[in-house]
């Protein structure tokens, strides 16, 4: 395990920390003409081998470095086809993982990655799943009669309240799992705060009943999703 973390380590300060926005930009628009690819590519390799601290891993830190070529050229060709940048970054991402995770357990792989399925905590991943998107749809379907009702005189970031939903809820079910009560408090104070401004422009009264419904409601679900868990 201690290999794959430090595999990590060099691939979060390679990838994030030593990887300088003019780089980026000079990637996508060169692709593989750009010298700062194989320069990235070149940090990675040292990287690991500082971390590692050990020449026998030259192999597998030179598997890794391929990969991550093959893998980053991959991201800069495919990138034009999606809409949504955030889709092949994230795939990107994913894949890196993926080769350091094979790397790290190649011996035992299957074994290893049985036996973590077989440990995870599967009412943790429902209580998780269910407090991000099918907590927001069936808020959705619930609000949506009174959401007709308001009239919006600002715009609002795309989304903006269904990822806001999303993140309380999953604090608020950490905060629970924690057995740290008081935490909700203040979150739901530093809302309040947020908020105070929007609804005391708008002076809708609407507009207000509507966002403390849907938040007692948001708040709500995952509390109930908290104590299924620990409970359960």
């Amino acid at each position: 395990m201690i290999l794959f973390i430090k595999l990590i380590l060099a691939h979060l300060i390679g990838d994030f920390m030593l990887q300088p926005l003019r780089w980026v930009i000079h990637k996508e628009s060169r692709k593989i003409a750009s010298g700062f690819l194989y320069l990235h590519i070149g940090i990675h390799f040292v990287l690991m081998l500082l971390l590692l601290w050990d020449l026998s891993f030259w192999k597998l830190a030179a598997i890794i470095a391929v990969s991550h070529y093959l893998i980053d050229l991959a991201k800069l060709y495919a990138s034009p086809w999606f809409r949504n940048r955030t889709i092949p970054f994230l795939l990107d991402q994913f894949a890196h993982i993926a080769v350091l995770y094979c790397v790290a357990f190649y011996g035992n792989l299957w074994e290893h990655t049985q036996q973590w399925i077989q440990q995870l905590d599967w009412a943790l991943v429902t209580a998780l799943v269910f407090v991000t998107y099918p907590s927001a749809i069936i808020m959705g379907k619930l609000l949506e009669n009174m959401s007709d009702q308001i009239v919006l005189d600002h715009k609002s970031l795309p989304n903006a309240g269904k990822y806001i939903g999303i993140i309380e809820r999953l604090f608020v079910l950490i905060f629970i799992i924690m057995d740290r009560w008081e935490a909700i408090g203040l979150l739901i104070a530093a809302k309040s705060v947020f908020r105070f401004n929007d609804l005391k422009d708008s002076n809708n009264r609407k507009l207000t009943e509507y966002i403390l419904i849907g938040t007692l409601m948001s708040f709500g679900f995952a509390m109930l999703a908290g104590l299924a868990y620990t409970h359960l």
